[in-house]
């Protein structure tokens, strides 16, 4: 299925995380920690599997915003961060939200500060953060 914005809906999850995904990001990043990619290493820190770079959860973040607005506008991004409150397992369905916490003014600027954050399929937060950006 092509992803467009005519195809997605409010409340659509991202596929669940599994291997492939985990060495495919490992590969573009250049993370290649084994607690992400092989089981034993992560059994051994006492983990039952591998898990999810937290990266992966900001970089899926950051599409968020590049959806929400036009990615020759995020230029305007002045601020992004994030905290990782929990970890993306296997298997999980991952939904990434965003919503408006405040306009404002600064530098000149209209601006508006989102809340963002990751959360499995049982609505726990994984990763959690907010925006800033000028528009």
């Amino acid at each position: 299925m092509t992803v467009n914005f005519d195809t997605i809906k409010v409340g659509d999850t991202l596929p669940p995380v599994n291997r492939t995904t985990l060495a495919l990001f490992a590969g573009a990043s250049d993370d290649h920690n084994a607690l992400h990619i092989d089981i034993d290493v992560a059994r051994k820190a006492g983990m039952p599997d591998v898990f999810a770079h937290g990266m992966l959860s900001m970089a899926w973040l950051g599409r968020l915003l590049t959806q929400w607005v036009d990615q020759r506008q995020l230029r305007q991004l002045r601020q992004f961060g994030v905290r990782f409150v929990g970890i993306t397992h296997l298997g999980h369905q991952i939904t990434c939200t965003g919503r408006v916490a405040e306009k404002f003014e600064a530098g000149g600027e209209r601006r508006v500060r989102l809340e963002i954050q990751t959360a499995n399929q049982h609505g726990e937060a994984r990763v959690v953060g907010d925006a800033v950006i000028a528009l």
